[in-house]
């Protein structure tokens, strides 16, 4: 017998875990089903809605660039009232661990490789580092960290027009680790406040503490300091804190190419609000099989260790990714969605998928399923798929989520609608 719940989300990334808490809102039980881990903690972080259309950009409001959008995006579909909806719902569930609430506008957040991204919300801990504020900016990196060149970024940052001076050095962290220790194990050391080690720190007692005098002399006048983003994991605003203190200037954390520790606190964030809203997860077993009556779908089967396990329910939303995430997938035979198989249009050759120009308008960017006005998806002849099946994030088609710069905003949207309607036919 099956495992019923009234709506049921396959996918576990931003888009499945918005769509879960909104259905979970109005009332109905929900189950969530991943096959992994979220995605969320192999992001930055940062949490994009527009920041680019076509050739212009950064945008200044992402609300402004809408209408500049063709008609079959994702935002087109659901309008901005819902685009707003969900970031509403993002700021409720992250509260005062975000900022970017209080206005329309992007801020424009440095990253460890020296550049500025837009983005509408953004970790409270790289607050003080925003590119729009003119305070001289010190960056600090560390021997041994392979994917952060402080004095490189603060050279492409000064080449991009910052209105601040910006300096970078690269110091011994006052503990040493393996040479492929994780940037989790600089955290925990912060967290901890362990032990420096006597040869790189030999007067002081903490690690923190040994941190702060070794970046002191660095200073020379530069009124905030941004290290990478490892100021702490659990304790990361006590971290920030202790050492701002100690400095007496702001501290902040840059922007991190994914995996990135903002992203795994933003997981941590989001999975509680599910426990808390009472969704149940399950997570581990991909969906290999499904079952339907008279258009609507009634069960999808997970393989647990050779064994199909049904679950049941009277709604389903689709949340599993675009080509990146494998929601999408991809062979010499054409494009497919892996789960309900869903109507992917491409072209026949797939030497068109992809532009000569490798920074060009990529084709293979926008695949994805196409939704009705209320995200079912269709199929080739314009018909609906599933009744009761809805589609969110980046497996709808017609955004180019990486040059739009808007991923993010896209699944806390398009989640926020699936599962709302879902719950709401419940």
């Amino acid at each position: 017998m099956a495992i019923r719940e009234d709506v049921l989300v396959v996918g576990g990334g931003l888009a499945g875990m918005s769509a879960a808490l909104s259905a979970a809102e109005t009332g109905a039980t929900v189950r969530l089903l991943s096959h992994k881990k979220s995605t969320l903690r192999h992001a930055s972080g940062l949490v994009d809605c527009l920041g680019y259309t076509g050739d212009d950009g950064p945008l200044a409001d992402p609300y402004t660039g809408l209408s500049d959008l063709p008609n079959e995006h994702p935002y087109r579909v659901v309008g901005e009232s819902a685009i707003r909806e969900g970031f509403d719902r993002f700021d409720g569930v992250v509260g005062d661990s975000y900022r970017g609430g209080h206005t329309d506008a992007n801020a424009l957040v440095p990253t460890q490789a020296g550049t500025i991204k837009p983005t509408a919300r953004y970790p409270a801990s790289m607050a003080a580092g925003l590119a729009s504020d003119a305070r001289s900016t010190l960056l600090v990196g560390f021997e041994g960290l392979s994917d952060f060149d402080a004095p490189l970024a603060a050279d492409r940052l000064a080449a991009a027009g910052v209105p601040f001076d910006v300096r970078g050095v690269t110091l011994r962290f006052p503990k040493e680790f393996r040479a492929d220790a994780k940037l989790t194990r600089y955290a925990r050391a912060l967290d901890r406040d362990e032990e420096p080690d006597r040869d790189r720190a030999p007067r002081f007692d903490g690690v923190r503490r040994a941190l702060a005098e070794l970046v002191r002399p660095k200073l020379d006048g530069a009124e905030r300091v941004g290290f990478p983003s490892l100021v702490g994991d659990d304790e990361n605003d006590v971290v920030r804190e202790d050492l701002a203190n100690r400095l007496d200037v702001p501290v902040f954390e840059l922007a991190a190419s994914p995996p990135s520790l903002p992203g795994v606190r933003l997981e941590s964030l989001f999975l509680a609000a599910l426990d808390e809203a009472g969704v149940r997860r399950t997570t581990g077993n991909p969906v290999v099989d499904y079952e339907s009556e008279d258009g609507a779908l009634t069960t999808v089967y997970t393989d647990k260790n050779g064994q199909r396990v049904p679950y049941g329910a009277d709604q389903f939303v689709l949340a599993t990714g675009g080509l990146v995430g494998k929601g999408i997938g991809s062979s010499r035979d054409g494009v497919r969605e892996p789960v309900f198989d869903c109507h992917i249009p491409h072209p026949e050759d797939r030497y068109d998928w992809s532009a000569t120009d490798a920074f060009g308008d990529q084709p293979f960017a926008r695949f994805g399923v196409v939704p009705d006005d209320d995200l079912r998806p269709l199929d080739a002849a314009g018909d609906v798929e599933f009744s009761n099946l809805r589609a969110a994030g980046s497996v709808l088609g017609g955004a180019d989520f990486a040059a739009q710069k808007c991923g993010s905003g896209v699944s806390l949207a398009t989640g926020h609608v699936a599962g709302e309607r879902a719950g709401a036919l419940i």
